[in-house]
């Protein structure tokens, strides 16, 4: 999985190389043209296009047929039932696709997080290091140190939350950059990347994790190995909101909005039915 998501991650990061120090408001609509060109290329690809025009066509002419007779109860009863039955046909031609457009849009939408969800931390904030342990296992009596760069300081020891099984810290950025922490534990080691940045895109990776779904979620970094007794390890960044006229929106509303409105605009040039 890792192998997989790390690919998908370098397009990503080619995709928006030129947009870092731009509005992330470009990046949005630029994405979101592309993936509504993608979904577009998928579901024509998939889908019966002809079953579709056809039965769209069929759904047309009974409501027409329902303008015409509309003083004929029993030829305004049988059309509704034909534009039923026709719809549910469409429902059937269009469900395969879009099913197999969830796959690459689920792959799309967790890469679009680590760029749209969350600000890296500026140059003099703080924020909280959580260590999750697995069950059964105590957070009181493991010896734990924490390593940081020279681009950040630990401002706490290490706070135990035993019912929590979590050890936390309070680290504060000193230097722009990507920095890379250090935990020792149990007689092991694992890394989490810190971003410190400026610049209004930055790619941002808050969980570092062993469970698969969340290995799915935040594809950031490569998961913790099975051998150590954590769970994940987690940077409380600030969320991100995306300003419109003075009302901030989260990434996702404005990314479906411009994709499906995208779809839309092209598929009659691409000549695709949907």
């Amino acid at each position: 999985m890792w192998t997989f998501n790390s690919l998908i991650g370098r397009i990503f990061n080619l995709v928006f190389l030129p947009f870092r120090s731009l509005n992330p408001w470009l990046a949005m609509v630029f994405v979101s043209f592309l993936s509504g060109l993608l979904m577009l290329f998928i579901f024509r690809l998939t889908s019966n296009q002809a079953g579709i025009r056809q039965v769209k066509d069929k759904i047309k002419a009974h409501l027409l047929e329902l303008r015409l007779f509309k003083d004929s109860l029993p030829v305004t009863l049988k059309a509704q039932g034909q534009i039923l039955s026709h719809n549910l046909k469409y429902i059937g031609y269009s469900t395969k696709p879009m099913l197999i457009m969830l796959i690459p849009l689920l792959v799309i939408l967790a890469q679009l997080n680590l760029w749209f969800g969350y600000k890296a931390l500026p140059v003099g904030e703080t924020a909280i290091l959580k260590l999750s342990l697995e069950e059964n296992t105590d957070s009181l009596s493991q010896e734990v140190e924490l390593e940081v760069p020279a681009g950040l300081v630990v401002e706490t020891p290490p706070l135990r939350l035993e019912q929590l099984r979590e050890i936390d810290w309070r680290i504060r950025a000193k230097a722009e950059g990507i920095h890379e922490l250090r935990i020792k534990l149990a007689g092991q080691s694992l890394t989490k990347t810190v971003t410190v940045a400026a610049k209004p895109l930055t790619r941002v990776c808050p969980l570092k994790t062993s469970r698969f779904l969340d290995e799915l979620l935040y594809p950031g970094e490569k998961p913790i190995s099975s051998s150590i007794p954590v769970t994940s390890v987690e940077i409380t960044y600030p969320a991100k909101k995306l300003n419109l006229f003075g009302l901030n929106l989260h990434w996702l509303v404005p990314y479906l909005a411009l994709s499906i409105l995208s779809g839309f605009v092209f598929k009659r040039p691409f000549r695709v039915e949907i």
